[in-house]
């Protein structure tokens, strides 16, 4: 099964583990410490609303981390796009032990599926060919996360740090042309993406010029994308066209109209700021005995 969706396991626990520090240190939950050893329960996760899930891998490792011996059963895996009040997954075993974990494992798993299902909406915004794709405007420390439930909305993956490629952008241009920081870019990091930003269409041009890799078309109006989409690839003529990125100015309101003009990628940090969480619950039933 591909694991594209899947954010990288190692900070998948390291967070979970941070998340729970935070909850338990330093005597634990002393609420659950009350309930008898015997106590058991089975309970369900369930959206209450409409949505795209994203978040699953945090939510069972938090029981795992919680309590080895409870066992979870997930059905609907990140990516699965869900109507309202259905069940995503189960957990059972010690009630002491699915209560000390269930605010974590939801906490995640609505904060996570609430930037799926608001990817999802841009996506399906964007009717165009261009494909949506985030930025690295991040929660820290959960950046791999939030990247991967973007993916499970439908979107793509903009850098995920500033080591994975070269990006030029206004203020790292001073004292220096685009030109000259294609070139010094191509002569120390021969092996990186070099994406130069542009807000006016002679930047865009000579970005292209040089070799830029990308260009990021900054806050520009669809009219003026689509000129500097058709001058960019009259430049180029046979030859291999960046990749033109719209960004700066994109909401549920303007992104179809963007999507229209030639660009191959738009970008914007409203995938994930400001994404609400999808309403998910987790309902307890006590077994026999208990």
């Amino acid at each position: 099964m591909s694991r594209y969706l899947d954010p990288p396991l190692h900070d998948v626990r390291d967070v979970v583990t941070r998340a729970l520090a935070e909850d338990l240190t330093p005597l634990g939950d002393l609420s659950a410490t009350l309930l008898p050893s015997y106590a058991s329960a089975s309970a369900t996760f369930v959206a209450r609303d409409a949505g795209i899930v994203a978040g699953a891998a945090c939510a069972l490792e938090v029981f795992r981390q919680v309590d080895e011996t409870l066992e979870v059963t997930w059905i609907q895996p990140d990516g699965s796009l869900i109507p309202g009040m259905t069940p995503l997954g189960s957990v059972s075993g010690s009630l002491e032990s699915i209560l000390i974990a269930e605010r974590t494992a939801l906490n995640f798993l609505m904060y996570l599926s609430g930037i799926a299902t608001n990817t999802g909406r841009y996506v399906d915004a964007a009717t165009g060919p261009a494909k949506v794709w985030d930025t690295r405007k991040t929660t820290p420390g959960l950046r791999s996360l939030e990247k991967a439930a973007v993916r499970a909305g439908g979107a793509r993956n903009h850098r995920g740090n500033l080591s994975d490629w070269i990006m030029l952008k206004d203020n790292h241009l001073m004292g220096m042309s685009i030109t000259e920081g294609v070139a010094l870019a191509r002569d120390r990091w021969p092996g990186r993406t070099i994406h130069v930003e542009a807000d006016r269409l002679e930047q865009a041009l000579e970005a292209t010029a040089a070799g830029a890799d990308a260009v990021l078309l900054d806050n520009m109006t669809p009219e003026e994308l689509r000129v500097a989409v058709a001058k960019v690839s009259e430049a180029v003529g046979a030859g291999r066209r960046p990749l033109l990125e719209a960004s700066g100015g994109i909401d549920l309101t303007t992104i179809d109209a963007v999507s229209h003009t030639g660009v191959d990628m738009i970008s914007t940090s409203k995938l994930s700021f400001g994404a609400p969480t999808l309403d998910i619950g987790l309902d307890i039933q006590s077994r026999a005995g208990a």
